[in-house]
């Protein structure tokens, strides 16, 4: 039993497991896809569903939003982003710009 208690302080949230494996594939992207691909894990399901990652270029990613509200509540969060995507990717993000999305 003792073994077993021992053992078990080893043991991590399955979380903590799949997050290194998502991070692994992502940090495998081709050049410049990895923050595209890691801005959902980054933002969370909510903000990723009313915003689109466009481009990744010299650190920075760029991501449509809906209107100007949502770019000025964005760009506060933009530190922690920018921290959450470069724990997920090989190519180093600098800073995340949020446009407004043009009507068509």
């Amino acid at each position: 039993m003792r073994q077993l208690l021992q053992g078990a302080h080893d043991l991590q949230p399955a979380s903590v497991g799949l997050d290194n494996v998502v991070a692994r594939s992502l940090r495998q992207a081709p050049p410049g896809q990895g923050p595209l691909l890691a801005w959902p894990l980054a933002c969370g399901s909510s903000v990723a569903e009313r915003t689109r990652a466009l481009d990744f270029a010299d650190g920075i990613l760029r991501v449509e939003v809906a209107d100007a509200g949502w770019r000025r509540e964005l760009q506060v969060l933009a530190p922690r982003y920018v921290a959450a995507l470069n724990r997920y990717v090989a190519d180093k993000v600098t800073r995340v710009e949020f446009f407004v999305a043009t009507r068509k």
